[in-house]
Order: structure tokens, then C-alpha cells, then sequence
């Protein structure tokens, strides 16, 4: 087992990290910003490390300077909590490269869940149900108007490289598609540096279920059941429950065992949400 940790993130993340390390017996080694000089995870850590100015891509986002404080202090891993960091690929390799442990999923997992269109072609092929839609790789507006007319409305242009619940429209009918493609494209070009879409039946009453797994690094993959994250405003989860209210067994053993081949087959490490399951109103 490691002896020394450094936490590249801060607040409440953080803090809780440093908490179960502890308890583990684990040094930590915290990163603040300008900003978080007298957070509560600077005080808790065992020795905290300053990384540059307030804005987080000064400081926090920028990986070079949470290599060398990891370095300085003598970390054997990193954790990334989540934000920040914690998606980004090169980051993760650059953590290995330099010798360190990386606490999260390998690079290649992070990569190949990186994009929603490479992501449901995955899941796809590994025997998990996707949202009907069209993923092409042609993205010419003629085309995507075509495929939405033949999906049926309404549907839901998405961004391929989005989050956050940006570069995201509903179409009701084909009438407003042109508007309202052009709209998406303009968010995710300035939100992601990438205009390209996918286009998906969009579901009426749904239920957002997501499923909590753990992978470790000989390809044992477990789910910790269910949360309902239905409850959103923008396309952002307000809340979420567990267990789901309402789930019949079947459905959440469906669920679950989806999640669990999701992860998988991109040979998950670490904890994430490896699911995101629209189900009927009435499971």
C-alpha cells in the first residue's frame, strides 16, 4: 500500500480524501491556489504545497505544477478527486510517465469515454443498451436533418465532446431542426473547441438512473446499486437518491448489470458512475 498521497483538487473533495487516508494511515500532501491559502484542506492535509494564482487554470489545471509538488514532497500517488483534472488523459499519462501512482481509471478508459459518439459505439458493442440515434460521422446538416426526420421527433442534438449539460438541444419537429442545430454547434465549438453532434431519440418521462461501480487492476468490477438523478434543472442533477424510488428488481439487476459490463468493457479502474440509464416513469 502507498504511504504518501497528494490530493490535486480542493474543497470538500479533498478534504474527504484526506479524511479516509488517515484513517488508513497515509501522509497527504494537499495544492491550494491563492485563493484556498487558508481552506480547510491546506489545514487538514499534512503538508499543503502552493501551485500558483486564483484562477483555476493557473493553478489547479495545470498538470506540470502538480507533478512537481507531488515530486517535491515525496508523494507516491495522486489523486484527482473529480473535476479539474480527473477526465483529462494526458494528465493521467503524464502522472504515470513521471513515476507516480495514478488513483482513477487508466488513460486508454478515460479516452475511450472521452466522446458520446465513441462512447455509445463502445457500449454498443459490448452488449449495452444505447439510446437510439445516429452517430455518423458525417455531419453535413442535410444529413443530420434527414436522420432526425427518420429517428422521429422529438429528438436531441448533442454535442459530441460536451458536458456539463452544454451543447445540448431539443427538437420537437422538423421545422425548428436547422435553428436549433446551428445553435448547438455554436455552443459546443466555443464550450469544447469541437462542433460535431450525435443526434438521439429524445425520451419523454424518463428516469435518469445512475449506478456507482469499482474496478480494480485485475479487471474485478463490482456496482454499488443505484442513485435517481432524475431531478435536474438544465440538464444538471439537482438531486440524487438511493436506492431509486419505485425500482422493481428486475429492473435494477438490468440496470446494474449493464453498468457492471459498461465498465468493463472500457477496463474501468477506480470509482465512477459507469451508467446513465433512462428507464420508464412508472419502473
Amino acid at each position: 500500500m502507498i504511504s504518501s498521497l497528494l490530493i490535486a483538487n480542493r474543497g470538500e473533495i479533498a478534504c474527504r480524501i484526506i479524511r479516509t487516508a488517515r484513517e488508513m494511515g497515509v501522509r497527504t500532501v494537499a495544492v491550494y491556489s491563492d485563493a484556498d491559502a487558508n481552506a480547510l484542506h491546506v489545514r487538514m492535509a499534512d503538508e499543503a504545497v502552493h501551485i500558483g494564482p486564483s484562477p483555476a487554470r493557473e493553478s489547479y489545471l495545470v498538470g506540470e505544477k502538480i507533478i512537481e509538488a507531488a515530486k517535491a514532497t515525496g508523494a507516491e500517488a495522486i489523486h484527482p478527486g473529480y473535476g479539474f483534472l480527473s477526465e483529462n488523459a494526458d494528465f493521467a499519462q503524464a502522472v504515470i510517465d513521471a513515476g507516480l501512482i495514478w488513483v482513477g481509471p487508466k488513460p486508454d478508459s478515460i479516452r475511450a469515454m472521452g466522446l458520446k459518439d465513441a462512447a455509445k459505439k463502445l457500449m454498443s458493442d459490448a452488449g449495452v443498451p444505447v439510446t437510439p440515434g445516429y452517430l455518423g460521422e458525417d455531419q453535413d446538416p442535410k444529413r443530420l436533418k434527414a436522420e432526425a426526420d427518420t429517428i422521429g421527433y422529438p429528438v436531441l442534438i448533442k454535442a459530441v465532446a460536451g458536458g456539463g449539460g452544454k451543447g445540448m438541444r431539443r427538437v420537437d419537429d422538423g421545422a425548428h431542426f436547422d435553428d436549433a442545430l446551428e445553435s448547438c454547434k455554436r455552443e459546443a465549438a466555443s464550450s469544447f473547441g469541437d462542433d460535431r453532434v450525435l443526434i438521439e431519440k429524445y425520451i419523454l418521462s424518463p428516469r435518469h438512473i445512475e449506478v456507482q461501480v469499482f474496478g480494480d487492476s485485475h479487471g474485478n468490477v463490482v456496482h454499488l446499486f443505484e442513485r435517481d438523478c432524475s431531478l435536474q434543472r438544465r440538464h444538471q442533477k439537482v438531486i440524487e437518491e438511493a436506492p431509486a424510488p419505485g425500482m422493481d428488481e428486475a429492473t435494477r439487476e438490468a440496470v446494474c448489470g449493464a453498468a457492471v459490463r459498461a465498465a468493463k468493457a472500457v477496463n474501468y479502474e477506480g470509482a465512477g458512475r459507469s451508467s446513465s440509464s433512462p428507464t420508464p416513469a412508472t419502473a
